[in-house]
């Protein structure tokens, strides 16, 4: 039961770690470690855990969605520019940008949404001037990677405090 117990900790902590890196799951590991524990070990005592997760969970997608919304809005991105940021995760993720001399498809989560935001937002804004339509595209990207940095953050302080409430539920039986 021990075993099972810290297993399940090292799953939720790739869940906090899913918060942070776009392409790994975040709260859905974090809410199925709970669940697990709840069904082997019976639900004494975790109402609070399982509560928190399933709403951390709920909050987490909800969160994704509206920062990049927010700062593509505060920077004058439209559709292009966050269909572009999705696309340009994709393809890093799956390590489809050109070879880089390093990183690979973790340098490539990070370097696709920009790239793409910015190709997105420059084929919009075609009937710009060249020069004003790359700084418009730059400020839309800005906005767009701001946005979702700051969803990141408040995803990760949101998986780490259903990962804290669950050990404080959990952690008696599993000692006691």
């Amino acid at each position: 039961m021990v075993f099972l117990y810290w297993s399940l900790i090292f799953i939720m902590l790739i869940g906090v770690a899913g918060a942070i890196i776009p392409g790994l799951p975040g709260a859905g590991l974090i809410l199925a470690a709970v669940l697990v524990w709840g069904f082997v070990h019976g639900w004494a005592g975790l109402s609070w855990a399982v509560g928190v997760a399933i709403a951390v969970f709920a909050l987490s997608t909800i969160i994704d969605i509206l920062a990049t919304y927010v700062g593509a809005k505060q920077a004058g991105a439209s559709n292009w520019g966050q269909i572009g940021c999705m696309l340009g995760l994709f393809l890093g993720v799956l390590g489809l940008l050109p070879a880089l001399p390093f990183g690979g498809p973790i340098i490539g989560m990070f370097i696709g949404p920009a790239l793409g935001a910015f190709i997105g937002e420059f084929l919009y804004r075609r009937d710009v001037a060249l020069r004003e339509r790359a700084i418009l595209s730059g400020k839309a990207t800005l906005g767009i990677l701001v946005g979702t940095i700051v969803g990141r953050i408040i995803q990760t302080v949101l998986a780490l405090v259903a990962v804290i409430i669950f050990i404080v539920d959990s952690w008696p039986p599993v000692v006691g």
